[in-house]
């Protein structure tokens, strides 16, 4: 299959908001795609490379050579070439890696070099989520939605799925292919995710006369640990394996009384007096596998839910029979929690384990199952909410969806001495009318543009919300706001009445000290 193909269909996608036309769309391209063509294809669609890592970025994208007239590069070749760029390590990669961009960059159309700039930087943003895409797998097989989801909450990944069910002869072949993705031990499953309520009331609500289970939400990495006698492997939230990495969290897993088991929790690393340390010191340790630093920053696990042990699969069972278990096989390793019907003694828990360092709750519905990769409403989530009043000081030009708008927003707080500081970016939470709105705005204030970025006058007030700080190497002033998302924007207050960087120090919160 033609690249072109690819990115016609997702220039289609990105100019269309129905997901029953987006669905058709995807449909029809996956018919005309080939078994050996699907992986790659199917990763593309939901607006990814497969490759994690390819050393690309915008920087190195920032001039692209001429496009090409005439479309003839294959999704096959295409896919080899950043598999071979990804490859690429030490003297003179950057070179080589530099050289097969260029390549591939010059022989793309210009629709196709959308498309591929889309991939690299991950903001091709065309409307193709992956629940869509297989909700399309399914219609082009002709089976059912459920068993696709069921199979690729359990193989961990859309493509081997799609694969599968698109190589069938017939719908029932298809099912029972679907049907051999199991929860096995040593291959990641996609975990459960949580919706989100403003506060523990609004999350309690849709409860209303049951007890809920109510866990601590700690401020760590979400890991996954599979354990099958003495082997034992963890995995991220996006899947990727860090075992080797983390040997201390191995040893606990391998210290406990099961043969094998399957946990989902966090891990972190705590300070002496038992307090989360900041989350950049946690993500650094489990991104790293420098001896020094593993020996002075040890992660704990935190485990919350068991979907195996000793051969028997726990996912379909309700979540205070799995938490009988967990408590059983993982005492002295679990999350804090506790079992109610009372909004008060939900908001007391809240309240002290935010006090404690934690980011917050988990509301659960106790009688749920685990429904790998869904975020339904059996889980809700609750984190306490900053805002601060800052200047946009840069906007970046929109992609997918958004071209031709302005979108992506630098945020800068107020220096007393002068000036302003950059806290981060952020293009959340804009609506249509947002868009449509700063886009003329923030014309007016240009003053330059190196046809990416567009500088601006720091004279429009924006009120952001945000999860919490952290330290940040990347901006002068230290911190950087996690979660950053747009509210509203403040034409009742001046640049000079935004918050100050002395403010925002001020609001720091543990995961910034």
């Amino acid at each position: 299959m033609l690249l072109a193909d690819v990115a016609a269909t997702s220039t289609a996608l990105a100019a269309t908001r129905s997901r029953l036309a987006k669905r058709a769309l995807l449909v029809d391209l996956l018919r005309r795609t080939g078994p050996d063509e699907v992986p790659v294809v199917a990763r593309y669609l939901a607006g990814e490379l497969r490759q994690r890592r390819t050393g690309l970025g915008w920087r190195s994208l920032g001039s692209l050579p001429q496009p090409a007239t005439e479309p003839s590069l294959d999704v096959l070749e295409v896919d080899a070439l950043f598999e071979q760029m990804a490859s690429l390590a030490g003297p003179g990669s950057a070179t080589a890696r530099s050289g097969l961009a260029g390549r591939l960059f010059a022989a793309a159309t210009a629709p196709e070099q959308h498309l591929l700039r889309g991939l690299v930087t991950g903001e091709l943003r065309q409307g193709a989520l992956d629940a869509l895409l297989l909700d399309a797998v399914a219609e082009a097989a002709g089976v059912p939605p459920d068993a696709v989801r069921r199979a690729a909450m359990l193989a961990g990944a859309s493509e081997p799925v799609a694969a599968a069910a698109l190589a069938a002869a017939d719908p029932e072949d298809a099912l029972a292919a679907l049907a051999a993705f199991t929860l096995t031990v040593g291959r990641p499953v996609r975990p459960m995710l949580a919706a989100s309520a403003p506060d523990v009331p609004a999350a309690l609500d849709g409860f209303t006369g049951r007890a809920v289970v109510v866990d601590a939400k700690l401020d760590g990495i979400r890991v996954q640990v599979h354990r099958d006698g003495d082997g034992v492997r963890v995995f991220t939230r996006s899947l990727d394996d860090i075992t080797a990495r983390v040997p201390e969290l191995v040893a606990v897993v391998r210290s406990l009384p099961v043969r094998s088991v399957v946990l989902d929790g966090e891990a972190l690393a705590l300070d002496p007096a038992g307090r989360p340390r900041p989350f950049q010191e946690t993500a650094s340790r489990s991104a790293t596998r420098d001896a020094e630093l593993a020996e002075a920053t040890e992660l704990s696990p935190f485990f919350f839910d068991v979907l195996h042990v000793d051969g028997r699969d726990l996912m379909g069972e309700p979540l205070t029979e799995r938490l009988a278990v967990l408590d059983r096989v993982a005492a002295g390793h679990t999350v804090e929690r506790v079992v109610t019907d009372d909004v008060a003694a939900a908001q007391a828990a809240f309240a002290g384990w935010v006090a404690a360092g934690q980011e917050g709750v988990i509301v659960k519905d106790a009688a749920a199952p685990y429904e790998a990769g869904r975020r339904g409403g059996a889980w809700v989530k609750v984190k306490p909410r900053h805002t601060l009043d800052l200047v946009v000081l840069a906007v970046e030009r929109g992609s997918g969806r958004r071209t031709g708008l302005l979108s992506n927003i630098h945020l800068g707080a107020r220096d007393p001495a002068g000036g302003f500081v950059m806290l981060g970016k952020t293009f959340k939470g804009m609506t249509d009318e947002m868009l449509a709105w700063q886009t003329q705005r923030f014309s007016e204030l240009a003053v330059d543009d190196d046809g990416w970025t567009v500088r601006l006058r720091p004279e429009q007030v924006v009120e952001i919300a945000f999860d919490g700080l952290q330290r940040s190497t990347r901006y002068p002033g230290g911190l950087a706001l996690r979660f950053a998302r747009v509210l509203r924007y403040r034409d009742d207050k001046t640049a000079a009445e935004a918050d100050t960087l002395e403010t925002v120090r001020a609001l720091a919160l543990p995961t910034a000290d």
